[in-house]
């Protein structure tokens, strides 16, 4: 039976311990406050409409829309880049900031990006593993400092919002952005997340830091059967204890911003659920900072809807600008949105931009783009490869590999592919097979260490049966947001190999030679089979930029330190009901437990 919504709203607050009395919480900065009064004052209707409208920056028109309709937020993701050199963004981003200045308020920008593991829309950057990874390591110094270093870069490319950390809790692995989080466990998310928003925000002020953003709330990762933008059928006390608490965690961190989700809570978008994102985040959890909305969440969940549930910021992005901004402006002279909501909403985007110091320094630093992808970055990265591979099997002891080994013979396209190991958010929105400049690959790395024969036989054909050991490099191609879907009609994604990856590992075990399998995905996959015909099988999952630090715990440099940040699946009946083996089923007995993995 649906429970109705002002009963869902009331069993939050009695579960989270709040009064419906309780009050928006505001800035503890005083000042601010009255600068924002004051400003406020000043502003039409159109002009709070326009603070609360984002575009992105090379849509037809952009230049106009912030001068003219007084855009308060531009967006890059996939799509045309600012240009080819990070001088180059630069200039594009302070272009439409002196736009935005010369209006008749002049309130600045914020430039917004998707980098969710290190700057990862610029070519050259660091990237990082992805956060399933981190959560393997579960290191929170180490979080905390990839924070800063993707902080730093992606205001070195002109941002100063990111839209991460993904706080998810994944509960089936058939959902395509299994990687975006850290972890099934609500523990290890809360502590990487606080970690995370320390790392990014620092004082907020200084210009190597960002505003984060904690997303997607709420449910994402908890959908039916891992469907993105499904219904999460969790009732509301499993969502309170398992999914709200890293939420409460950025918050006491003062996180500047909270991204909605696609899902559904009680059949209800979560881009119209007031319940959830007024009276449960903003009143009851006491949130001051920006709720934003995911993609085209206008023309997507019901219009103005949107609005009158709780979000400030619209990606009015890919012709939705002017119906939003027509729609709003003629649903408050209606009395259909109150001027109270929309005074809400502005508020709280000049309170960051005031936070972030944009009225005095509304521009990046231009010394900042000398260091994009420094040898020091890529240590961090390289740490966080080493710390994030969980080591699942090691009979005989065949790891480490001694460096003298005669002939090593490495096998499968990810090897040799930077793109394939980085996953998907690399580049490209939903990733690349191509190499990407700056980055090193597994071979590499391998090619590196040893001092022996190291020869490469991409798809297991060149039958290099004289070789002393078999590095054998299989996962998944890259991918993201709902078409990294299982059983998403645009793909052949599935949570087992390849009959030619499977094949690889069989061409080489089935002559008896040692072999080593290295899995890359984003998510835990059904290997069993090939975790039992292999000697020793290490899960990397999506490593990013720096692929030589696989190589160098498998040569012993370094030993393994990675746990299992979930479960680990024996067979495709675990996922026969909801979720899969990392929920509370106890009848579902996983190949691996959570908090698995060996070391040397």
């Amino acid at each position: 039976m649906k429970i109705k919504p002002i009963t869902y709203t009331l069993c939050c607050f009695l579960l989270m311990g709040f009064s419906c009395k309780n009050e928006m919480k505001v800035s503890s900065e005083p000042l601010i406050e009255q600068k924002i009064e004051a400003l406020l004052k000043q502003m039409t209707l159109d002009e709070k409409i326009g603070q609360m409208s984002q575009i992105r920056h090379f849509e037809e028109n952009a230049d106009v829309h912030v001068s003219e309709k007084f855009i308060g937020s531009v967006i890059h993701t996939q799509g045309s880049t600012p240009g080819k050199s990070a001088r180059d963004w630069q200039k594009r981003f302070v272009e439409l900031q002196k736009k935005a200045l010369s209006t008749r308020l002049g309130i600045p920008l914020l430039f917004g990006v998707d980098a969710v593991h290190g700057q990862n829309t610029f070519e050259g950057a660091t990237i990082f593993p992805h956060n399933i990874g981190l959560g393997a390591a579960n290191n929170e110094i180490l979080v905390e400092e990839i924070a800063k270093i993707t902080a730093l870069e992606s205001q070195a490319t002109g941002f100063n919002w990111v839209f991460s950390p993904c706080v998810a809790i994944p509960y089936n692995e058939k959902w395509g952005r299994v990687y975006e989080a850290f972890s099934e466990s609500t523990e290890i998310t809360e502590k990487l997340t606080r970690a995370s928003i320390k790392g990014y925000q620092g004082n907020l002020a200084d210009a190597t830091t960002v505003m984060a953003t904690a997303k997607h709330f709420i449910g994402d990762g908890a959908t039916d059967f891992g469907v993105e933008g499904g219904e999460t059928s969790l009732s509301v006390s499993e969502i309170y204890q398992y999914l709200l608490p890293p939420y409460k965690v950025a918050v006491q961190e003062n996180v500047g911003a909270v991204m909605a989700s696609f899902n559904s809570i009680n059949g209800i978008s979560m881009h119209n659920h007031k319940a959830l994102i007024i009276d449960t985040l903003k009143i009851g959890m006491k949130f001051n900072g920006i709720v934003v909305s995911d993609w085209k969440a206008y023309s997507r969940f019901n219009g103005i809807e949107v609005v009158n549930a709780g979000i400030d910021i619209i990606m009015a992005v890919d012709g939705d600008l002017e119906d939003f901004q027509e729609g709003l402006k003629k649903a408050v002279e209606e009395k259909k949105v109150s001027i109270g909501r929309i005074d809400d909403a502005v508020r709280r985007i000049l309170r960051q931009k005031f936070k972030l110091g944009l009225f005095e320094n509304p521009f990046p630093d231009a010394t900042l783009v000398s260091k994009i992808g420094i040898k020091k970055h890529r240590e961090i990265a390289r740490q966080a490869v080493r710390e994030s591979l969980v080591l699942l099997k090691n009979d005989n002891h065949v790891l480490p590999i001694s460096k003298k080994t005669k002939k090593i013979v490495v096998v499968g396209e990810h090897a040799n592919s930077a793109g394939f190991q980085s996953g998907g958010w690399t580049i490209n929105w939903q990733g690349t097979s191509e190499n990407y400049k700056g980055a090193t690959t597994i071979l590499e790395g391998i090619k590196k260490q040893s001092k022996g024969e190291v020869v490469y036989d991409k798809n297991a054909t060149e039958n290099h049966f004289d070789a002393d050991l078999a590095i054998i490099v299989v996962g998944e191609i890259p991918y993201a947001e709902f078409f990294g879907d299982i059983g998403h009609e645009s793909n052949q994604l599935q949570l087992t190999l390849t009959d030619e990856h499977q094949k690889y590992i069989k061409t080489y075990a089935e002559k008896g030679i040692k072999t080593v399998v290295v899995l890359i995905s984003g998510r835990p996959l059904i290997v069993t089979e090939q975790i039992n015909s292999s000697d020793a099988f290490v899960a990397a999952w999506l490593p990013g930029s720096e692929g030589d630090g696989i190589a160098e715990v498998l040569f012993g440099d370094y030993n393994f330190k990675g746990k299992l940040p979930h479960s680990w699946p024996k067979d495709m009946k675990d996922y026969e009901k909801n979720y899969g083996p990392n929920f509370w089923d106890k009848t579902i007995k996983p190949l691996f437990e959570f908090g698995f993995g060996l070391e040397y």
